[in-house]
């Protein structure tokens, strides 16, 4: 049977992983092509769609709320004053530290611990299987994907091959 540790723990330090690498293409092309990097990170599919920035911060924040909210630990706040590529990096790379201070002992048993989130004033009920699985992980799949997806659409020479890094 799959653990939450290697259910949660695993694919999210993953994505995060991935997600860093699709942003450092991003970076490398925009020094390539000579545009400033504040476009890229200002850019959205739609008007009404978060700008990378915000796809990044929800990204981690999903990763670090999920493996804290399922250990019983606090879940660790970010400003979100992110401007750059490399404070993006950061970011990325604080959450994966933040992810690598959870002992996999911490997650036993979280597949049935009550978790409450609010979401725009609502408070969602789930399970921590539940939680995981029907929220944190489509969502943060979202964002990254949505992240690669404007990338793309400007222009960045991303593949399925960055996206799904099987290969590092």
């Amino acid at each position: 049977m799959l653990s939450m540790a290697h259910a949660s723990i695993v694919p999210l330090k993953r994505a995060l992983n991935n997600l860093a690498h699709i942003l450092k293409k991003g970076q490398e092309y925009a020094d390539d092509k000579k545009i400033e990097p504040a476009v890229l990170l200002n850019a959205r599919l739609f008007p009404d769609m978060y700008p990378i920035i915000r796809q990044v911060q929800i990204a981690t924040d999903m990763s670090k709320g999920a493996v804290a909210r399922l250990a019983g630990v606090e879940v660790p706040s970010y400003d979100d004053n992110e401007t750059s590529f490399a404070d993006l990096q950061a970011r990325i790379a604080k959450t994966l530290a933040f992810i690598d201070t959870i002992n996999t002992t911490q997650l036993e048993n979280s597949e049935n611990r009550d978790i409450t989130i609010s979401v725009r004033k609502v408070d969602l009920h789930f399970t921590g299987q539940d939680y995981l699985l029907k929220w944190v992980m489509p969502n943060v799949y979202f964002h990254v994907t949505t992240t690669y997806n404007i990338l793309r659409h400007n222009g960045c020479a991303l593949g399925k091959p960055d996206f799904l890094r099987l290969k590092d």
